[in-house]
């Protein structure tokens, strides 16, 4: 199992366009094995920070998801619109999990 999160801040003016970014490639998500994954994407009570928590069964189904076009065309409008130095990228430990919501 590999998990990651990752975190990063976008400017005020961004947000609107990041959530927008994020539905496209969720909905694209919803096309793949949902049993090998698990994707989260949080917004912090600032408003302008969003932290995204992935869980992997295996490297292929990693490599399938961050493959996806809407992904990476989410990925680079993020990039391109400014983090600040803000980007943080976590590679996790999973010791347990218990419940299913959703």
């Amino acid at each position: 199992m590999i998990s990651v999160i990752v975190t990063y801040q976008v400017k005020p003016d961004f947000v609107a366009q990041n959530k927008a970014n994020i539905q496209t490639f969720l909905a694209d998500f919803e096309k793949l094995d949902a049993s090998k994954f698990n994707y989260t994407v949080l917004l912090k009570e600032d408003g302008v920070s969003f932290v995204h928590y992935s869980r992997y069964s295996d490297e292929e189904m990693q490599a399938e998801l961050l493959n996806v076009p809407s992904f990476k065309a989410f990925q680079q409008m993020r990039d391109a619109s400014g983090l600040n130095d803000s980007h943080q990228v976590e590679i996790l430990q999973l010791l347990g999990s218990e419940g299913k919501l959703v």
